[in-house]
């Protein structure tokens, strides 16, 4: 049994609305599509698509990290 929803879900719209090289809002990480049919997914759906959108920002911050990494290890690799 599904449980009802009393409060609406809201867009994950940050206000930055611009696109990264992989097609994902740099602002809420949702795809085109995921924008454009937003008012006409079920909750579950929006739910879903929150979910998808927490994954890809993790992962943006993860490559943060890495990049982060290798540039300290290439910058340090002399310092004595």
């Amino acid at each position: 049994m599904e449980q009802i929803e009393i409060f609406e879900i809201p867009s994950p719209c940050r206000g930055i609305c611009q696109v990264n090289n992989r097609g994902y809002c740099k602002g809420c990480y949702r795809s085109r599509d995921e924008r454009f049919q937003w008012n006409t997914m079920t909750d579950q759906q929006k739910r879903h698509v929150i979910l998808l959108c927490q994954q890809r920002y993790k992962r943006y911050l993860q490559k943060q990290q890495q990049q982060s990494n290798d540039d300290g290890m290439q910058q340090s690799g002399f310092d004595f």
